[in-house]
């Protein structure tokens, strides 16, 4: 992403969840606070520029359907831009809802774009420190939006304006509250792609050094397939696609065993994967519209041993 630039992407992710929100039954993850987090011309735009972009999203469809362009926009939100954001959130938060019963006290939101957890769950203020970190500018963004749509940030929510490129900067997370003696849960959702894998495993290690025994990390991962599988509609290949042309290029996809090798470097043990046939199973099974599972996307649940 540009300098001063919010993230394209997360502005996107945050589309698809609102979308799915307003017309998509049942729901996966309802986050009914994205609707707010997003004006009513950005989701026109983003709407339009869906539409318009059928061609090259499938030619066939556009074809079938060149007069119905709700339909249009209801084959591209379901079929390329929703499955991940949308189950991802979704395991993410139930494994951190089981981890506050284990003792979790810090939530630290990694890449947390247009996040809306603190706003969705604020019976948890008196027992859940929120930290979210993002790009400096992505932040400012969110901070303004929210104050657009009179959401007001809650005592337990702190923001923490970081660029990971630029190494993990772990004093910025002590300075936000982030003592080593607290159980900490981190989700690191929609950013491994994005990072070397130098730069994904400097960022684990500053993140675990000093949390206790239990902290545990939710993230996402590409598979080593993802620049040569397509997938359904090609849609792998468009996401690899579209990543670039927004300015945030995907650089990184893994073996599972090299991704167990890299979390076990910074003393972390998979406690679950879900690769996209688990992931279509639990959250996608015996839907009758186009949501399915993303091909080449995994979800590993690791908790830190000693």
């Amino acid at each position: 992403m540009k300098p001063n630039e919010s993230s394209i992407t997360s502005m996107v992710a945050a589309f698809g969840r609102a979308y799915h929100s307003r017309f998509d039954e049942p729901k996966i993850f309802d986050d009914y606070i994205a609707v707010r987090l997003i004006s009513e011309q950005e989701f026109a735009g983003i709407s339009g520029n869906m539409i318009a972009g059928i061609e090259f999203f499938s030619p066939e469809f556009a074809q079938e359907h060149r007069n119905q362009p709700d339909e249009i926009l209801r084959w591209i939100t379901q079929v390329q831009l929703s499955p991940t954001p949308l189950a991802r959130a979704a395991y993410c938060e139930s494994v951190l809802l089981n981890e506050m019963k284990l003792g979790a006290e810090q939530y630290v939101i990694l890449g947390a774009g247009l996040d809306s957890f603190a706003y969705r769950h604020p019976e948890l203020g008196g027992s859940l420190e929120i930290l979210e970190v993002d790009h400096p500018a992505t932040q400012q963004f969110k901070q303004e939006r929210l104050a657009e749509s009179g959401l007001t940030v809650p005592d337990h929510l702190h923001f923490v304006p970081m660029d990971f490129t630029r190494g993990m900067q772990a004093a910025k997370l002590a300075g936000a509250g982030k003592p080593g003696g607290r159980r900490s849960f981190f989700s690191l959702l929609g950013v491994s792609y994005y990072l070397t894998k130098a730069e994904l495993g400097s960022m684990l290690q500053q993140l675990f050094a000093d949390v206790p025994a239990g902290s545990s990390i939710v993230l996402d991962y590409a598979d080593d397939t993802l620049f040569e599988t397509k997938g359904r509609g090609n849609r792998v290949e468009h996401m690899v696609a579209m990543a670039a042309a927004a300015g945030e290029p995907m650089k990184s996809g893994y073996a599972y065993t090299e991704l167990e090798e890299l979390l076990a470097q910074s003393g972390l043990l998979i406690y679950e994967h879900l690769n996209p046939e688990a992931i279509q199973e639990r959250y996608f099974q015996g839907r009758s519209d186009y949501l399915s599972a993303f091909e080449t996307i995994h979800y590993i649940h690791a908790v830190k041993a000693v």
